[in-house]
C-alpha cells in the first residue's frame, strides 16, 4: 500500500462510520462491511440497505477504484437513496459513479461498476452475479417526467431493468426502462438498449441493437 492510498483510507473513516451506523444495527455496523471514500457525497441517506447473511469488513466499496483516463482526485461519487438497495455479496462502485434510488436496486455477488457511471432507479433494477459495468454508462428505469395522452392517461410508466449473470456492459452504453440482458452476454460500447434480448453467450450492440456475435465468452482481467 502506498502512502497515498493509506492517507485516503484514513480520510474515508468519517463517511464510512456515518454510512454503516446509519443503515445497520450496531453488531453489523462495527464490522464496517461498507467503506466509503471521502470523495463521496452522501446526498441522501434514507431508505434501506440490505446485506447478505455472511458479511466481511470492506466487502462493499463505494467511491474507490481507478480508471486511468479520469481524474480520481477531482471526481466525486454521489449516493442518493430513499428506496432500497440490496447487496448479495462483494461489490465495488467506482469513483465518480452516481447512485440515485427511490425504487429497488438489486446488486448480485461480485458487482463491479468501474467509474463515472450512473444508475437512476425509480422502480426496480436488478443485476445478476459477476457483472461488470464500464465507465460512462447510464441505466434508467424511468423517464422521470410523466407523459399523458389526450384522455389524460399516462403513457410512459416506469419499467424494471433486468441484467443477467456474468454480463459485461461496455462504456457509454445507455440502458433504459424495460431492457433485459441474458446471462453470459456482452453489451458493446455505445449501445442504446431498451428491449429484451433472448439467448446467451452473445455480443449485442448498436442503435437499434442487434446480435453482433454468438457463442462467445468473456473474462475479467
Amino acid at each position: 500500500m502506498t502512502s497515498f492510498d493509506f492517507f485516503n483510507i484514513l480520510r474515508s473513516i468519517p463517511k464510512t462510520l456515518r454510512f454503516n451506523f446509519h443503515y445497520f444495527p450496531f453488531k453489523t455496523a462495527v464490522k464496517l462491511p461498507v467503506v466509503v471514500s471521502h470523495r463521496t457525497f452522501l446526498r441522501e441517506l434514507n431508505g434501506k440497505v440490505n446485506l447478505p447473511e455472511n458479511i466481511d469488513t470492506a466487502m462493499i466499496k463505494i467511491g474507490f477504484g481507478d480508471v486511468g483516463h479520469y481524474d480520481r482526485k477531482r471526481s466525486r461519487t454521489i449516493w442518493q437513496v430513499s428506496g432500497e438497495v440490496n447487496f448479495s455479496g462483494k461489490a465495488s462502485i467506482g469513483h465518480g459513479s452516481k447512485i440515485s434510488v427511490r425504487g429497488k436496486l438489486n446488486l448480485g455477488e461480485k458487482f463491479n461498476m468501474t467509474a463515472e457511471s450512473t444508475i437512476v432507479c425509480a422502480k426496480e433494477i436488478t443485476f445478476g452475479n459477476d457483472c461488470l459495468v464500464s465507465w460512462d454508462v447510464l441505466l434508467m428505469d424511468t423517464d422521470e417526467h410523466p407523459l399523458y395522452d389526450t384522455e389524460n392517461q399516462r403513457i410512459n410508466e416506469d419499467k424494471p431493468i433486468v441484467i443477467g449473470n456474468h454480463v459485461w456492459i461496455g462504456c457509454k452504453c445507455i440502458i433504459l426502462k424495460g431492457a433485459q440482458m441474458p446471462d453470459n452476454s456482452v453489451l458493446a460500447a455505445g449501445t442504446l438498449l431498451k428491449s429484451e434480448f433472448a439467448g446467451t453467450n452473445q455480443v449485442v450492440g448498436g442503435n437499434p441493437p442487434t446480435i453482433l456475435k454468438r457463442e462467445v465468452r468473456w473474462e475479467h482481467f
